[in-house]
């Protein structure tokens, strides 16, 4: 442990085991001696998780270590959940991502629909957000901030150096431009399954515990909507009425694009490659229920899809010759293993809970306390997971709730897919602190963004999504899922 190991990670690091011990020993029963060894390893792994004493990854491999152990699991049932297929769904996901950002496509596109919006004040901060969000979709928010940031950054440099000097207005398009690159990544990752960790999290648990699979199409009728309107939203409130600038004009602003998109050239053999595969993969993503009625012979699935991408990314050269491809197995070292072995320890964790009946449990609970108004009960939720998000691991937090969802949602007879949706959707909608989303502490790091400002614009942005997930939920979700 080093000096810079904060109090309450220690306190946490050192309160995990204890509290294991303490619980796993009972002397009588909770709920049953199985539950109790669940709820047991559960609570080592909450406290880690929250306090992150170690990396949230390295908490992941608990249930691997323990649940053989300590007899909750064998070797093979436990470990086969760090090889789900939800797992390698993300996987290709992130090579895919990979690609994109090897051979800058990433970039080229972010600008290109910065081109596309305009280069007056108000609309130089709605072409980053769009593009923004729309890369975010695709790729981790935390590489499309650092690729939008130094884009932005030179924007605003041309307002430092113009002859009026940084003025109020000056400040408050930097303040906008910044926060609404920040909430974009956050919000963009909504509008696909493979967009953001949560989403993938909480999918793996509903295929693998009720063998429910969504499917991209469904997912994008209801989170491509809730993406635009948050973008709509924020961008509105940010540049209408938390932090109006006033400019008519941003000099030179339409130059710097020009100039950042002429330092890409043209679109070589290597990109076009990687964009004929990226356009492949999600046009099957999206229609592959279509494509397995048409083509019966086959049958594709998500994750098959998305290994198929990633083979074709490895194998397929664009240089025969020289054996050059699109990508090379080095390249995976920039690729997050963890968050991959994170899906494996929720899944477990997930597994354990309910083979042991504790998600019956919890809807008993709910059901013999007789109150039955959904609507409250949804509300609560996705207002205790926006807010909790800000202070600890969405992804995390999700793997923690999706449990505790289901049997809520059991106790209440209503569907759990309906339930764990908007929850879910609430992990990535966190606006108001840095240290909530990579997204905002990038952005705080920028130095054009101070903690009160951010906040300020977040708790607004937080209620009015809040209110957003809530009518979606009755609204949206219901008729999209049908099940």
């Amino acid at each position: 442990m080093n000096e810079g190991y904060p109090v309450y990670k220690k306190i946490g690091f050192i309160l995990g085991p204890i509290l294991f011990l303490i619980f796993y020993n009972l002397p009588f029963e909770i709920i049953s001696a199985e539950a109790d060894d669940v709820l047991a390893v559960a609570i080592w792994m909450v406290s880690w998780w929250i306090t992150e004493a170690v990396s949230i990854s390295v908490t992941a491999l608990i249930p691997l270590a323990i649940f053989p152990l300590v007899g909750i699991m064998n070797m093979q049932m436990v470990s086969a959940n760090y090889g789900s297929p939800i797992v390698f769904l993300f996987f290709g996901g992130f090579v895919m991502a990979l690609a994109l950002e090897k051979v800058n496509l990433h970039r080229r596109i972010a600008l290109n629909i910065i081109r596309f919006t305009g280069t007056t004040p108000d609309k130089v901060i709605l072409g980053f957000m769009l593009a923004t969000a729309s890369l975010s979709m695709w790729i981790s928010n935390t590489a499309t901030t650092v690729v939008m940031l130094p884009i932005a950054l030179s924007v605003i440099e041309l307002l430092i150096n113009d002859e009026d000097g940084f003025t109020k207005g000056d400040k408050n398009f930097a303040l906008c431009l910044m926060l609404g690159i920040a909430f974009s990544a956050n919000v963009g990752g909504v509008a696909t399954i493979i967009g953001t960790p949560p989403n993938v999290v909480m999918t793996g648990f509903m295929e693998q515990e009720y063998k429910v699979q969504l499917s991209f199409l469904e997912w994008m009728l209801m989170g491509v909507p809730f993406s635009c309107m948050m973008i709509a939203l924020i961008y509105f409130l940010l540049v209408k009425f938390i932090y109006p600038n006033g400019l008519s004009e941003l000099p030179n602003s339409a130059q710097i694009i020009d100039a950042e998109l002429s330092k890409l050239g043209k679109i070589n053999k290597r990109e076009g490659r990687v964009i004929v595969i990226f356009l492949a993969t999600i046009f099957l993503w999206i229609f592959r229920s279509y494509v397995n009625e048409w083509l019966p012979f086959i049958q594709l699935s998500n994750a098959g899809i998305s290994m198929l991408a990633a083979l074709a990314l490895f194998s397929i050269p664009f240089n025969f010759g020289k054996g050059e491809f699109s990508l090379e197995w080095k390249d995976t070292v920039k690729l997050p293993w963890g968050i991959l072995i994170l899906f494996g320890g929720g899944l477990s964790l997930a597994s354990g809970l309910s083979s042991t009946g504790v998600i019956v449990f919890i809807g008993e609970l709910v059901a013999q306390s007789g109150f039955t108004n959904v609507l409250m009960i949804v509300s609560f939720l996705i207002l205790i997971m926006l807010f909790m998000t800000e202070l600890m691991s969405n992804v995390a937090l999700v793997a923690i709730f999706c449990p505790v969802v289901a049997g809520i949602a059991i106790g209440l007879d209503y569907d759990v897919l309906h339930l764990m949706i908007p929850v879910t959707m609430a992990s990535s909608c966190a606006f108001m602190l840095p240290m909530a989303t990579p997204p905002n502490a990038i952005i705080f790091a920028s130095g054009y963004v101070k903690v009160h400002e951010m906040a300020k614009a977040g708790v607004i942005l937080n209620l009015i999504s809040v209110l957003v997930i809530i009518l979606f939920s009755v609204f949206v979700i219901p008729y999209v899922f049908t099940g």
